[in-house]
């Protein structure tokens, strides 16, 4: 990892369901060639233990990544291969991390996904944990924020609150998968969602099939 020359994404994962769409978009940045700094919430690594029986550990987070990332959305093991040497990992307590001040040279933040408590505490500007910073960095510096809310029904508080995001600046994305680009596997629907993030970053993919204007085909709106 080349410091020197480094501008990563950073990406936040929040307590919400959907650990799946984090490992894609983790994936999509590293197959691209980008660098990522990771910030795993607290919630987060609960809902990654119940969804997957992995446990995010800080002192062996490469480890723990790696066996994440290359698991499937079925949850099988050894479904991809992944080098997580452009990944550098910051605690969510880590209040000083790099990603916390502005001065700190990043292309922007992806939310995958985004709990309703995750979205509230940006639109606030709570900041109460290293996710939560470094998103209010990313929206005061006008840098790409890309907010991946994952909850259904949506009430009225957090419907503000992504209208609120939304003002700022940020892009809210819904964890919506679509079922007319051709899928067929569980995995496909996750890289749908994985790629419109990473369509809303600007970061060039392969994920999921483009409409390319015929019947018959795929299409991606």
């Amino acid at each position: 990892m080349n410091d020197a020359n480094r501008t990563p994404w950073v990406v936040g994962v929040s307590g919400a369901s959907g650990t799946p769409y984090a490992a894609a978009v983790l994936r999509g940045l590293l197959d691209a060639g980008e660098s990522v700094d990771l910030v795993v919430s607290r919630a987060s690594r609960l809902t990654l233990l119940d969804e997957t029986g992995i446990a995010f550990r800080d002192a062996r987070w490469q480890d723990d990544l790696r066996t994440w990332l290359e698991r499937g959305a079925d949850g099988k093991p050894g479904t991809f291969r992944v080098d997580v040497s452009e990944v550098r990992h910051w605690a969510a307590g880590d209040l000083a991390a790099g990603p916390s001040s502005g001065s700190y040279p990043v292309k922007g933040m992806l939310i995958v996904p985004a709990s309703t408590a995750c979205v509230a505490g940006v639109a606030l500007g709570l900041s109460k944990d290293l996710l939560q910073r470094a998103a209010s960095v990313t929206l005061k510096e006008r840098r790409k924020l890309v907010v991946a809310v994952r909850e259904t029904p949506l009430g009225g508080q957090t419907l503000r609150h992504l209208v609120a995001l939304d003002e700022a600046g940020a892009v809210v994305l819904p964890a919506s998968p679509a079922f007319y680009a051709g899928a067929t596997h569980i995995q496909d629907l996750v890289d749908f969602v994985a790629g419109r993030v990473l369509d809303a970053a600007g970061v060039v993919h392969d994920l999921y099939r483009r409409w390319e204007g015929e019947l018959g085909g795929s299409r991606a709106d």
